[in-house]
C-alpha cells in the first residue's frame, strides 16, 4: 500500500514503528501544526461481514469483524483500508506483508478498491464501511450483494494522515464520499469546536446521511445536479478569528481549487481526491 493514496499540504514525515500509533496520533492531535504522516503497523486483516445497515438510498454500511480485527489500528478520521477482492473464477492472490513491514501485492494485482474506516470498535473487533452504492464496478456489487458471514480481507490502513485539533475553527468540503471521514471527526473532533462544514451532494436522500449535531458547527448541502459550486462557496466564507484548518475530500477536480487557495490564504489544509470522474480507481 502506498503513500500515493493521499495528497496533502504541509505535511512532516514520521518514520515507521511498531509501537502502538494510537499516542502518537493523540498526542499530534493534541500538539501538533499541520499534518503529519503517522505510520501504523501495516496488516492484511481476515473477517466476515457481521451487519449490514442502509444509511440511504445511495449510502450502505457494512461492518466487518472477527478476531483478528483486536490488532487493527485506526486512529484518525480520514484512516482508509483496502478491500481486496477474489477475482472473478474465485480465486485470490491476497498481498502480503514482508520483512519490511510492507505490502507486498503480487501479481496479477487483486482487485481492491479503498474505503475511510467510519468506526473502529477494539472491544467489539468491528470496523464499520459506509459505501457509495452505484451501478457497474466490483465494490459497488460486492457491496450490494455481501451477505452477514461472507469472508472479508482488508488491507491497511498504511498509517494516519493526522491533522491538529487545536485549531481555532475548521472548514471542511466534502461530497458523499467525503461523508464517513466528516462524520467520524465531528464524532471525535473536541467538545468546543468550531467549523464550516459544507456538502456536495447529487441527491436529496444524501441529506439523510447521519451526522452528529454539534454546537459551533455549520453545515451547509450544496445540490451540485448542475455542476459543483463547493469551491467557490468555500472561497467565499467569511475569514473566521485565530487559526484556520481546510480539510476537503471528494471529486478530485470538484476539490483541486482549494489546494492552491488554502496555500495562498496561508492556511494549513489536507485536500484529498477521493475519485475522479471517468476513472475507476483513482490513485492521487
Amino acid at each position: 500500500m502506498t503513500d500515493a493514496d493521499h495528497e496533502h499540504d504541509h505535511e512532516h514525515e514520521d518514520d515507521f514503528t511498531r509501537a502502538d500509533p494510537g499516542p502518537r496520533v493523540a498526542a499530534f492531535h493534541a500538539d501538533g501544526h499541520g499534518v503529519k504522516r503517522i505510520g501504523y503497523p501495516i496488516l492484511v486483516t481476515r473477517g466476515t461481514v457481521v451487519r449490514r445497515t442502509e444509511l440511504n438510498p445511495s449510502m450502505l454500511r457494512l461492518t466487518v469483524g472477527g478476531p483478528e480485527f483486536a490488532g487493527f489500528h485506526s486512529h484518525q478520521a480520514d484512516d482508509h483500508v483496502k478491500i481486496v477482492f477474489p477475482f472473478p473464477d474465485g480465486s485470490r492472490n491476497d498481498p502480503v506483508v514482508n520483512d519490511r513491514s510492507e505490502l507486498d501485492w503480487p501479481r496479477p494485482y487483486p482487485p481492491a478498491r479503498k474505503y475511510t474506516v467510519r468506526r473502529y470498535d477494539p472491544d467489539a473487533c468491528e470496523v464499520d464501511l459506509d459505501v457509495v452504492v452505484h451501478s457497474g464496478g466490483v465494490a459497488s456489487e460486492w457491496a450490494r450483494t455481501a451477505a452477514v458471514g461472507d469472508p472479508v480481507v482488508v488491507a491497511g490502513p498504511p498509517g494516519a494522515k493526522a491533522f491538529a485539533h487545536n485549531y481555532d475553527h475548521y472548514v471542511l468540503a466534502v461530497d458523499p464520499t467525503g461523508l464517513p471521514a466528516l462524520a467520524r471527526w465531528l464524532a471525535e473532533s473536541p467538545a468546543d469546536v468550531s467549523a464550516d462544514v459544507v456538502i456536495d451532494h447529487d441527491h436529496d436522500h444524501e441529506r439523510d446521511y447521519p451526522l452528529a449535531s454539534r454546537d459551533g458547527v455549520s453545515i451547509t448541502w450544496l445540490d451540485r445536479s448542475g455542476g459543483s459550486r463547493l469551491a467557490e462557496h468555500v472561497q467565499a466564507l467569511a475569514r473566521a478569528d485565530g487559526r484556520t484548518f481546510v480539510f476537503a475530500a471528494g471529486e478530485a477536480g470538484d476539490i483541486k481549487p482549494l489546494r492552491r487557495w488554502a496555500r495562498e490564504q496561508g492556511l494549513d489544509s489536507l485536500v484529498t481526491g477521493y475519485w475522479k470522474r471517468g476513472v475507476a480507481d483513482l490513485q492521487e
